[in-house]
């Protein structure tokens, strides 16, 4: 995780506020019953500069995985949650599902 021993930020030790802001997207996410790697993937291929989303993969249960990811059910209010708690811009472009 991030706050591990072993976590690293640009090299580097973790700042806290980096901590403090994936430690309030992880509770949102629980909140919302969204998992991490599914509000990490759709968010970012939500962009309109993305084309292709390509995520690594060690094996065939990590590309279940990541397919499992991008094809999850994740609410409007979830999105809404993290803008409320200044996590996301209110202007953020959000997965279609969401709008």
């Amino acid at each position: 995780g991030i706050s591990g021993p072993a976590a690293t930020y640009d090299y580097g030790k973790v700042p806290a506020a980096v901590v403090e802001k994936v430690n309030a997207i992880e509770s949102i996410c629980s909140r919302y019953a969204v998992s991490l790697p599914a509000a990490a993937m759709q968010f970012v291929y939500a962009h309109p500069a993305v084309a292709t989303l390509v995520m690594g993969a060690k094996s065939a249960s990590e590309v279940d995985q990541n397919v499992k990811a991008i094809n999850e059910t994740i609410p409007a209010a979830f999105w809404d949650a993290l803008i409320e708690a200044n996590l996301l811009p209110s202007n953020a472009p959000l997965p279609m599902a969401a709008r």
